[in-house]
């Protein structure tokens, strides 16, 4: 095992940590399991704070970003994987407590590994990534609420980013009639291609709410948090049930306990970076069963590794819609 890799490494460089595209020798990789050349990464939220260095995401130095890959497996101690199978990796504090996938090969543990679902291809599953797998998790959590369509239409916050849009297209293909919050001018259109039945402007939610609005939502996906959050639980239908699954409107909470106790409703928080791995495979196999192809070709392209430093900017000012995919090896 010799040579060199390119990787997106944050180091502290005059005073400020952040991410930069840099070479890195085979032999500096953690001593894990399961060595994976990889071929695919993605841009998340959480990856552009941890590039730009406009969040404290990475807790050890230095740091290889990226917290989700795909790719396959060029060595293996860990007798579940052998040399080509192909795998994908989420969460589990990479690109924080461990290196992550912004590396042309980087070594994981076994555990942390799941098998690209045959339907995908290893853009196909970056195209979803930690997004699209948040997003099922999301849904499932709906489902298993036992929620249907029947109980209401469903409310999808922050919808042009990532989650968002695979929720749209998600609870859409469950029948749900989806409303999609944003704030962005073109995101009417592209919301509507992917299967919402009408769109909503995010200041309509990110407000000072009253304790308890009119019942709207049978369900929602909320990737905002603050006062969005509080509206869209405010406005939920008696037993109805709201996902959370982010914070880039901010962590804090202005709500009441009135929602909860005088309508039952149910506030859900998804854990897409430890969620064991029994919910992790469901995710991935409903998602390979459930996305159409083609919608998500409409929400996802390729960027080159080289670009992260300024895409990184991009996703944190709302200058993206849809899907990022990360070429590692341009």
């Amino acid at each position: 095992m010799s040579g060199t890799i390119n990787a997106i490494v944050a180091r502290e460089r005059d005073g400020k940590v952040a991410g930069k595209l840099e070479q890195l020798a085979v032999t500096d990789l953690p001593d894990e399991d399961v060595r994976v050349r990889i071929s695919r990464s993605t841009l998340n939220y959480k990856d552009g704070l941890a590039v730009s260095g406009r969040g404290r995401i990475c807790r050890r130095l230095p740091m290889v970003c990226g917290i989700d890959l795909a790719g396959e497996v060029l060595e293996s101690r860990d007798e579940r994987f052998k040399p080509g199978n192909r795998v994908l990796a989420n969460g589990y504090e990479l690109s924080e407590k461990y290196w992550g996938g912004y590396a042309q090969q980087q070594r994981l543990k076994g555990d942390w590994l799941v098998p690209v679902p045959e339907a995908f291809s290893a853009e196909q599953a970056m195209a979803l990534g930690t997004a699209g797998y948040t997003a099922m998790l999301a849904v499932h959590a709906i489902e298993d609420a036992g929620i249907t369509p029947d109980d209401g239409p469903a409310l999808v916050t922050g919808a042009t980013g990532g989650v968002g849009a695979v929720s749209v297209m998600l609870l859409a293909r469950l029948g749900f009639r989806v409303t999609g919050a944003t704030g962005k001018a073109e995101g009417a259109s592209f919301l509507k291609a992917l299967g919402a039945a009408e769109t909503i402007g995010r200041d309509q939610l990110a407000r000072e709410s009253r304790p308890l609005e009119s019942e709207t939502w049978g369900a929602a996906v909320d990737s905002v948090g603050g006062t969005t959050l509080a509206t869209a639980l405010a406005q939920t239908r008696r037993g109805g049930l709201v996902a959370a699954v982010g914070l880039a409107g901010g962590f804090k909470l202005p709500a009441t306990v009135m929602p909860f106790i005088l309508r039952g409703v149910t506030l859900r928080g998804i854990d897409s970076v430890m969620a064991p791995q029994d919910q992790r495979r469901r995710a991935w196999s409903a998602l390979a069963d459930r996305i159409d192809p083609g919608r998500l070709a409409r929400i996802s392209r390729v960027a080159p590794m080289s670009e992260l430093p300024s895409l990184a900017n991009d996703i944190l000012d709302g200058k993206i819609s849809g899907r990022v995919v990360i070429d590692v090896n341009a």
